[in-house]
């Protein structure tokens, strides 16, 4: 990246904790920094810093060859830049807006359509870590933007892109939180079940964070069965792991704790013992879930 590149002016629309943290971290970069919010007052910590606001958002955008978006949501997204579709021409948008991959495509689509170069990000990390080597953000879409501009990109933490589908970096990202969501309501299955017999759930959690940590080590086995869809089992079969996991609800049950987080389990398994494979690895849950109807396409959860 040459000089005149490693200072080009940077907009961003939407100040948010998220977005206040990304144009200061821009700011900090070197990039002349123009922001525009919707509501008034947001903006004040970081014109003192020597951001420039913007009046409006056609301004701001006019004001930066790069305008990265951080809203609510896809609907406030569409509907912010429809409205700026000519002083955008010609310019980029990088999205880090949370969206679904369905969503991404389709503005990437849109921005195609009217001249826009377009970048999808996906930030795996909180306000806070923005600027640091532990934020880590996900991108899709055009590969030459993301190429010219990794050094602006890499000032709010790493930087990875996964290709020129603009829809990966989302299915990445809510693939990730989907399966952090599903872990903490785990831990909160077990803390509630210990918290019964007054357990403090600090307590619980000294136990639970090295036992769940220990237990990533055995998500690469899992890949490995969900991607040869062989799952002759090697230890426990599912028929093992449904008595196991059935006495975990049934002391939810004993405790007064409600089950519904384990039931999730209880479901995935019994649905494949059901289709006859009970014998097989406790990984074959995948199929309740990649293809849940029995005799859709695919095989369903018979194959």
């Amino acid at each position: 990246m040459n000089a005149q590149q490693s200072h080009i002016p940077v907009t961003v629309l939407g100040l948010g904790a998220m977005g206040r943290a990304i144009a200061s971290a821009i700011h900090r970069g070197g990039h002349p920094t123009t922001v525009w919010n919707r509501s008034a007052g947001r903006a004040d910590d970081l014109v003192a810093r020597g951001v420039t606001l913007a009046p409006s958002a056609a301004e701001a955008v006019r004001a930066s060859p790069v305008v990265v978006v951080c809203l609510l949501d896809d609907a406030s997204v569409r509907d912010t830049l429809t409205a700026l579709v000519d002083p955008l021409a010609g310019r980029l948008v990088i999205n880090v807006t949370t969206v679904t991959p369905k969503q991404a495509r389709e503005t990437a689509t849109w921005a195609a359509e009217h001249g826009i170069a377009y970048l999808d990000g996906a930030i795996m990390a909180i306000p806070e870590m923005i600027g640091l080597p532990v934020a880590s953000l996900l991108y899709s879409g055009s590969q030459a933007a993301f190429d010219t501009h990794r050094d602006l990109l890499e000032l709010l933490g790493g930087a990875r892109w996964f290709g020129e589908d603009a829809g990966l970096a989302s299915l990445y990202d809510l693939a990730l939180l989907g399966s952090m969501y599903s872990m903490f309501a785990g831990f909160a299955y077990g803390a509630a079940l210990v918290g019964s017999e007054g357990v403090p759930a600090t307590e619980f959690a000294e136990l639970a964070a090295p036992w769940l940590t220990a237990m990533t080590g055995g998500l690469a086995g899992h890949a490995e069965y969900f991607d040869s869809t062989d799952y002759t089992a090697e230890t426990q079969s599912l028929a093992f792991n449904k008595a196991a996991v059935d006495t975990i609800a049934e002391a939810g049950r004993d405790q007064g704790v409600r089950t519904e987080v384990i039931a999730v389990v209880q479901h995935l398994i019994d649905r494949q013992i059901a289709a006859g494979h009970g014998k097989e690895s406790f990984a074959r849950i995948i199929e309740s879930v990649r293809r849940p109807v029995a005799g859709g396409g695919g095989g369903g959860e018979g194959h």
